[in-house]
């Protein structure tokens, strides 16, 4: 016979399911989201993954204390060293990313072609327009 306590324990275990299950959604956001702030800052994600760090009580944008899930992620911007980043999620709403403090490589400028003269000014069309 089914009592009042198994009913219970039965609703508890699909309670912590359904909370694991949607703390695994969460981290699938989050992941993405850590993807598009590496792409847009030009560094690279590594390992293709993040870690639950743990569950704290932080302030969110508004100032109210809400649950948050803080995870780790590493990225390189020289592919020789490994650095850390975090980043915070309330519920499925990105609350912060950071990133280690990290060097930024300059853009290479473009070798100029020898063949191409659109960007040469000649001496006496200089001299005309002055």
């Amino acid at each position: 016979m089914i009592n009042l306590f198994d009913v219970f324990l039965l609703m508890l275990f699909a309670a912590v399911c359904a909370w694991l299950w949607r703390g695994h959604g969460i981290r699938e956001r989050a992941l993405a989201l850590a993807k598009q702030h590496c792409a847009k800052l030009d560094v690279e994600l590594l390992d293709g993954a993040v870690a639950l760090r743990r569950l704290a009580i932080q302030r969110d944008a508004r100032g109210h204390r809400r649950l948050a899930r803080l995870y780790d992620f590493e990225f390189t911007v020289t592919g020789e060293q490994r650095l850390r980043g975090h980043i915070s999620m309330f519920g499925p709403h990105l609350g912060r990313i950071e990133l280690e403090p990290h060097p930024i490589l300059e853009p290479q400028p473009e070798p100029v072609s020898v063949q191409t003269r659109d960007n040469v000014i000649r001496l006496e069309d200089w001299r005309r327009k002055a």
